[in-house]
Parts: structure tokens; C-alpha cells; sequence
């Protein structure tokens, strides 16, 4: 599998050809979005199919650059203060106007109790309003990448979510629920028409939209398809036209078929395993009185306990790019020199583990999706018997996502994976919000094993305000290399895109595995 080690993100145009009349897509995804509101959760696909209805202030063209969306320019207006020019004319799907009412609402609402999305915020100092349609962002430092860390930070209606009863997001980690888990009113080019939660959500194409709609769909009907083997065989029957993800072990039968194929590219994804390093006793562990993983020979050993090149072979079958960094080729600040994983050594893990104190090994659970990225239940499985070569019993505990990240977000967890993209495609993102030492104003809010170093910290508050581009990305290098020292997580690999398609279907992938449905058609007559 082919990635690049330079910054890439192809918009790949599928079955070329003469578009037909508007019709229906219908798509399957092994997981479900977890909610309508685009303030519970941050995680890609809940982003990817949200952003279909909500739109934040920037957004990205096929090729991941910046674009123009709710606001029409920005500028930096001083060194903290950004000035953004709003889009006129644009209405809610409920028939409300647009403004900036509703900007500084939805950024409160993003900073605010029960938001998955603080991380995208917590460094802006204020939002305000100088018009109805300008307003400026201050930050509590300089923060040159700021519209880049804007781009999923959706804006919903002042009106109605006060009408609804919906002022505060879906708190995914207590289980709230409000109107907006289920109904949705957005400015994007298309509507909510159905809500099934786990079984089927249609969206239909917003005639008042105020951008072009470069796709012919007229209603796209997302399914959730759990199993494998019943995503595959309903795109080849031609039940379903676009499925995410393609199994590894089924590429090639799909690009056998007649009727579909598979669009494969890299992704700037980073799956990873992350362990509780703040509880004096973990809770889920037969060690008691201490956290074994608060030693680093004991976290050392669990990575070179895990053969990584196996799991590259047989279970990703090539579909993955081992990793020692959080983040991958294509996102900023990754240095190739640095990306030099820890050998796999068992011998050397039975080592450091008895050195460390646990000569028999010790018992631990790990958490692990089994619906959310690709075979990731199989890796955990394939992680679990590595550890237990070097005396560690893993007690699996694998779940669809609808649970699973309930749990793991409220920190319910001894050892748990994740995966990340950076939602701005640079390395800030991912130093903010899974390596700092996690406060409440949302840094390190998916540091879920509260790993904390103070220099590092220091060092990525730095790093944002930090405008001299040499002097940044050695300030990058630097805090990834302390992470990497201490051994915060457990990088696993970079995974490939894989997307089951229809030959009739025209569609564009991008890197960071969203997929808008305003550029997706079905043609007439496929080639």
C-alpha cells in the first residue's frame, strides 16, 4: 500500500462520465453517526455525516485547503484578534436567517457543559459580535492556524435550539439526550429527513442552499451494516451503492465484480493504544495498591511486546503503515527521521516488566471498538495475544462504538485504542488534545489515560502562538520526541481508505475520510 510522505489529500474522482438525473445514493457505514448534534462527539464519521446538514465558518475544497463557508474572508486583525466577514443571505433549513447571533451562540455552546468539541475552542479567549454579519475571535495568545482548527466547529440556530430545548450539546459521556439528538436544523446542503438511530437516517438536498451543489443526489439514505460480509454482499447485489469500510480481505473480489470497485489512498489517521497513567490503582486490574502503568518500563514493554509487523501482514494485510509518532505522513510537523518504532522484542518485555516488578506478568482489560476503524477488533485481539506471550492476560472487552465510547470518554477505562485525524492537518492538534496534560478549559480533553508531562505541556502552548515557522516546527519535533521518550501511548499504524463503490457512482475521497454528499452522482449509463 502506497503513502506518501508529503502533505496529500487527492480528491479521486471515480466512474467518470455523463451525469444522470438526480436519484438516490444509498450508503452503509459498519458504525452509525452517534448522534445529530455536531457538538457530542468528536469523531470523524459523526463530523463527516453532520457536516452534510451544519457548516462551520471555513471549510475544506476536495484538496483539503481552506474554503469559504459561512464566513466569506478572515483576516488577523492583531496579534489575538481575528476578524470574520459572514455569509448574507443564508437561511436555516427551518426558513430562519443566518447571522451573527448565531456564530457566538454555537461557539458557547461549543465550549460549554457536556461538548465533546472543547478542544477545538478552549483557546479562544472571546467571540463577538461587531454587526450582524462580521465578528471576531479573540484567542488568549497568538494562534496563527486558527481557521484551520475552525473547520468542524458547525453552527447551529440560536432560535431553535432555544425553541427546542436544545441550548447545551448531547452529553455522549452521561447518556443526555435533547432534540438535537434526533432532529437537526442546519444551513448546509441538505436536510435531515429521517432519524432511525442504528438503522437508517435519509437526508434529502436543500433547494435553498446558498452554494453550488456540484452532485446530482436528490436524497442519500445512510445504513449502518455491522457485519462484514453483509456490507459486502449488499454492494455487490447493488442494494447499497457506497460502503466505508471495504474489509482488507475483500478488495479484490470487489474488483473483480462487475458492478463496483474499491477506491483505496492513504489516510491521515493514527490508531493507537493509550493507558491510564493518573489513578493510583487501576480500575481494571488484578494489581492493587499501584498503576503499573505509571512505571515506563512496564509501558515499554507492552510496546515492544506488540508485533506490529504481523499485525501490518496478517490482519491489515498490508493496509496500514506501522508508526512510532500520533501522527502520520500528510499532517504537519511529522519529521520521517523521528519515525523509528521501538523494536519488537518479547524477551526484552519479560525483562522490563520484571524489573519493573510484575515477574509473572499481570492482568489488565482493554477496550476495544469493534465497529469503528478497520479491524479494529482483530487488532486488539491480535495485541491481547501478543501481551499474553510476555505474561500479560488481556481481558478483551470489545464493543460497538454506541457503548464503547460512552465509556472510554468518561475515562472508564485501564487501556483503551483510539484513533485520530487532526482536524486542522497539523501536529497542534494532536499534541492539544491527546498529549497535554488535561485541564478544563478542553487540552488534552482525549488524553483519556491523563498522560501529562509538564514540559511537554509548556511547549505546546508555545507552539500555537508561535509564528516563526522554523522555530515551530523544531518546537513540534521537540514534544513529539518528550512524548516518545516517555512512551505516553502505544502508536499502532496509519490505516488505508478503503471505500466499496458502484460503477455508476462518481464520487471524491479525501484523506480525512469525510465524504459530502454534495459531490457524489450517480450516472446514467456506466462505464
Amino acid at each position: 500500500m502506497l503513502f506518501k510522505t508529503h502533505f496529500i489529500a487527492a480528491a479521486v474522482l471515480v466512474a467518470a462520465g455523463a451525469v444522470a438525473q438526480a436519484q438516490t445514493v444509498r450508503i452503509a457505514n459498519q458504525g452509525d453517526s452517534m448522534s445529530m448534534d455536531p457538538h457530542s462527539l468528536n469523531e470523524s464519521l459523526q463530523l463527516s455525516v453532520t457536516g452534510n446538514v451544519y457548516e462551520p465558518l471555513v471549510g475544506r475544497n476536495k484538496d483539503l485547503s481552506l474554503a469559504p463557508a459561512l464566513a466569506t474572508s478572515w483576516k488577523q486583525t492583531s496579534p489575538t484578534v481575528w476578524r470574520f466577514e459572514l455569509r448574507k443571505g443564508v437561511q436555516f433549513h427551518d426558513g430562519k436567517p443566518f447571522n451573527a447571533d448565531d456564530v457566538v451562540f454555537s461557539f458557547a455552546r461549543a465550549a460549554g457543559e457536556g461538548s465533546d468539541m472543547k478542544a477545538n475552542v478552549n483557546d479562544i479567549k472571546e467571540v463577538r459580535k461587531v454587526g450582524d454579519y462580521a465578528i471576531e475571535i479573540e484567542t488568549k495568545s497568538p494562534f496563527p492556524i486558527l481557521p484551520s482548527q475552525l473547520t468542524t466547529t458547525y453552527i447551529l440556530s440560536k432560535k431553535w435550539c432555544e425553541e427546542n430545548q436544545a441550548t447545551k450539546p448531547v452529553d455522549r459521556r452521561k447518556g443526555i439526550e435533547n432534540a438535537a439528538s434526533f432532529r437537526a436544523n442546519g444551513t448546509g446542503p441538505f436536510r435531515l429527513r429521517e432519524r432511525q438511530p442504528n438503522v437508517r437516517t435519509t437526508f434529502v438536498r436543500n433547494g435553498n442552499y446558498w452554494g453550488q451543489i456540484e452532485g446530482n443526489a436528490q436524497e442519500v439514505i445512510f445504513t449502518p451494516i455491522g457485519n462484514d460480509a453483509t456490507r459486502v454482499a449488499a454492494l455487490l447485489s447493488g442494494e447499497i451503492d457506497v460502503m466505508e469500510p471495504v474489509p482488507v480481505q475483500d478488495i479484490e473480489r470487489i474488483n473483480a465484480s462487475a458492478n463496483a470497485k474499491v477506491m483505496v489512498g492513504p489516510e491521515l489517521r493514527t490508531i493507537f493504544l493509550g493507558m491510564d497513567q493518573k489513578r493510583d490503582e487501576l480500575l481494571y486490574s488484578n494489581v492493587k495498591g499501584k498503576n503499573p502503568f505509571k512505571d515506563k518500563r512496564v509501558r515499554q514493554a507492552f510496546y515492544q511486546a506488540i508485533d506490529i509487523d504481523a499485525i501490518q501482514k496478517t490482519v491489515m494485510r498490508g493496509a496500514s503503515k506501522p508508526t512510532a509518532l500520533m501522527i502520520g505522513p500528510g499532517v504537519h510537523g511529522f519529521d520521517p527521521a523521528m519515525n523509528k518504532r521501538l523494536p519488537y522484542d518479547p524477551e526484552a518485555s519479560k525483562k522490563l516488566l520484571a524489573e519493573a516488578g510484575y515477574p509473572s506478568g499481570f492482568e489488565v482489560s482493554l477496550n476495544c471498538p469493534t465497529d469503528r476503524y478497520v479491524n479494529d477488533g482483530r487488532i486488539c485481539q491480535a495485541v491481547a495475544a501478543n501481551l499474553a506471550r510476555v505474561g500479560v492476560k488481556i481481558n478483551l472487552v470489545a464493543e460497538s462504538k454506541v457503548t464503547y465510547f460512552p465509556k472510554v470518554l468518561r475515562r472508564d477505562t485501564s487501556f483503551y485504542m483510539l484513533g485520530w485525524t487532526p482536524s486542522t492537518y497539523d501536529a497542534h492538534d494532536a499534541l492539544n488534545s491527546l498529549m497535554a496534560c488535561p485541564d478544563e478549559t478542553g487540552a488534552g480533553q482525549f488524553n483519556l489515560g491523563a498522560y501529562c508531562n509538564p514540559a511537554q505541556t509548556k511547549l505546546i502552548k508555545q507552539i500555537q502562538s508561535e509564528t516563526d515557522q522554523k522555530k515551530r516546527d523544531a518546537m513540534i519535533a521537540e514534544a513529539m520526541k518528550i512524548h516518545s521518550d516517555d512512551i505516553g501511548h502505544l502508536p499502532l499504524h496509519q490505516q488505508a481508505l478503503a471505500w466499496g463503490i458502484s460503477k455508476k457512482v462518481e464520487i471524491t475521497q479525501r484523506a480525512d475520510n469525510y465524504m459530502p454528499f454534495k459531490w457524489i452522482s450517480l450516472k446514467k449509463n456506466p462505464s
